[in-house]
């Protein structure tokens, strides 16, 4: 498989360590056709080899991405020009 590209969204495999997390104020609502809302959990933030990567659902908008970052950001506490 090639390396998965920034913008790009997958369905991962995450095996027995997979489960639901409760919601928070960390959860960057982005509106895409297919994912449901809350999918992006700046919490919940990990790396996975690519093999564990299942299909390719979609891609970000650069403004999508943006979001995303700023939910991350303000997880770790970095502070972010606007």
């Amino acid at each position: 498989m090639r390396t998965p590209l920034r913008d790009e969204v997958y369905m991962v495999d995450l095996g027995l360590a997979a489960k639901a997390a409760p919601t928070s104020r960390f959860e960057v609502a982005v509106p895409l056709r297919f994912l449901r809302p809350g999918a992006f959990d700046a919490q919940g933030i990990v790396t996975v080899p690519t093999v564990r990567l299942m299909n390719r659902l979609g891609t970000l908008t650069s403004d999508q991405v943006r979001s995303v970052e700023k939910g991350v950001c303000a997880w770790l506490g970095i502070k972010v020009k606007t």
